[in-house]
């Protein structure tokens, strides 16, 4: 399944982005053989002979793009601000999935702001905004359950993907900061780019074609 071979291999993770991504893909002619919320197999089945569905974690996806294990890849702009975004092309914004990154932190809590704790699993994309604000901060790394960090003392903010806010809310916390608005983008592999040009460039048409229908 590498760059030499002739399938076209596509990066997904599981949940609301392989949802959204589906009726995207159709349009370009390609329909997963198996349902990813059933079967136990992680390279999925199209009704394509020469396409195939890797289904990963959303924050492996441009690695797999990037070292060629996957042609192509469906992930957010938030995974990809992190991860650098290094030897990928990001030809489409989707318009899918669409989501804030904030800062958020209790509605009424007093924080000394030269000493700030934060909390997040978007470590860079944290590091960068607060420096961009002057402010020196203590980032700890977090991969879940975000809302208690403030709650039981761990960190004074949050910086995380918000998108309904009702999490937030139900923890007695309040967005205060937009870092920016977050979306799903369509990456491809730059040596697939070259290797697999004709099919890979019919693909993000087509993509493009239904994203430009879809809004």
């Amino acid at each position: 399944m590498n760059n030499m071979s002739t399938t076209i291999t596509i990066a997904l993770s599981k949940g609301r982005i392989f949802k959204e991504t589906l009726p995207l893909l159709e349009h370009a002619g390609i329909i997963p053989l198996d349902d990813p919320t059933t079967s136990r197999k992680l390279i999925l089945d199209t009704n394509l002979d020469d396409v195939k569905l890797v289904v990963i974690r959303a924050s492996d996806v441009p690695t797999f793009v990037e070292y060629g294990a996957a042609d192509m890849g469906v992930t957010g702009k938030d995974v990809l601000v992190e991860h650098g975004g290094e030897g990928l092309y990001e030809p489409l914004d989707l318009k899918i999935a669409r989501c804030k990154m904030m800062v958020a932190g209790p509605k009424d809590g007093v924080v000394d702001e030269s000493r700030m704790r934060i909390a997040t699993k978007y470590v860079e994309t944290a590091k960068r905004y607060f420096a961009a604000q002057g402010q020196q901060v203590e980032i700890i790394k977090l991969y879940g359950a975000m809302e208690l960090a403030p709650i039981v003392g761990l960190a004074d903010r949050i910086v995380d993907v918000v998108d309904t806010g009702n999490t937030l809310k139900a923890n007695g916390l309040v967005a205060m900061d937009h870092i920016a608005d977050v979306s799903s983008r369509l990456i491809v592999n730059k040596a697939s780019m070259k290797m697999k040009h004709e099919r890979v460039k019919r693909y993000i048409d087509l993509i493009a074609e239904a994203v430009a229908q879809k809004n």
